[in-house]
């Protein structure tokens, strides 16, 4: 099968295609062909090693010393599965499934292996459903099982109330898009902050309001009773200064855990959303498997909006 390959740490031409040998799922394993994979943050931040210096030590540990240890990136998925292990009971052979692979990876190749559930509630070992029937195979990889598991995850500690106020900082990145939505689902007036370029974007996802940051400042004026910096670019001292009295600061850095973007639960809970209409996946742009240096060169810019797709075929 063909595969996108990490030879090394470095910049994004480390990626290269290769011929690899198909995987062979486990007991507990679905056997994914993959459709739609996406270039992740985190797959970024991985193949260039970018970890903070005083962590860098441990995370060779974890992730490989000179390279990955699992050498094919790829944290989330969409596609059919083609074989189940002897102990799967929820997928079946044709079922067009979705989610996040764990900290195994392997999502840049034509086909990948994932536990059928994890085997701790935060799903470090990969999480699937099924498709949502109102969503195409590219929109269900485009992070709803990572930004939007995330976002859930985090915004649940507000236990936000109909009515309340929600500043969302960072709304048209991969988390804030489905922080947006679900913040408005839940009932609360939502304040969306963004760039120029993002603010048509931000307010199409059903921001009440929007703030372009390069023209005015979040903390003047409002305060708010949830603010969320879901990019961690703001220091607690700065995200508290548009907080109401008892209000709620949430850093997705801080409060988002270890492990995967949530549970399986977390991931039926938003295809219901999904399936009722209430949330949506942004893509940015869609590169074929091919274009897997570019895809990466994009996203280390940091313009993206919402998701870049990555697509197998």
């Amino acid at each position: 099968m063909r595969a996108a390959v990490c030879t090394a740490y470095g910049p994004p031409d480390v990626l290269q295609l290769r011929d690899v040998e198909r995987p062979v799922p486990g007991d507990d394993e679905v056997l994914i062909r993959v459709c739609a994979t996406t270039a992740h943050r985190g797959d970024v931040r991985i193949r260039s090693f970018d970890v903070p210096r005083g962590q860098r030590l441990m995370a060779r540990l974890v992730l490989g010393f000179t390279r990955p240890k699992n050498p094919i990136l790829g944290m989330e998925l969409a596609g059919v599965v083609e074989g189940v292990g002897r102990d799967v009971t929820l997928f079946k052979k044709g079922d067009e499934v979705f989610g996040f692979t764990g900290w195994g990876l392997g999502a840049y190749a034509e086909y990948a292996c994932v536990r059928e559930k994890p085997r701790r509630s935060i799903a470090k070992d990969g999480m699937l459903a099924m498709r949502p029937a109102n969503m195409s195979l590219q929109e269900a990889a485009a992070g709803v099982a990572t930004g939007g598991a995330t976002a859930l995850r985090v915004l649940r500690k507000a236990n936000i109330k109909r009515g309340q106020k929600v500043l969302v900082y960072g709304a048209s990145g991969s988390v804030g898009t489905y922080a947006v939505q679900l913040a408005q689902s839940f009932g609360a007036e939502v304040t969306g902050v963004c760039s120029t370029a993002n603010v048509e974007l931000v307010r199409s996802l059903g921001a009440d309001h929007v703030i372009d940051y390069t023209e005015q400042d979040f903390a003047e004026g409002e305060s708010y009773d949830v603010v969320f910096d879901a990019v961690g670019k703001l220091t607690s001292s700065r995200g508290r200064e548009a907080l109401k009295k008892n209000g709620v600061y949430l850093n997705v850095n801080k409060d988002s855990g270890s492990g995967g973007g949530g549970s399986p639960d977390d991931l039926a809970f938003l295809t219901d959303l999904i399936e009722l209409g209430k949330i949506r996946a942004v893509i940015d742009r869609c590169y074929p498997l091919e274009q897997i240096v570019e895809a990466h060169r994009y996203v280390e810019q940091g313009h993206k909006k919402g998701h870049v797709v990555v697509s197998m075929a």
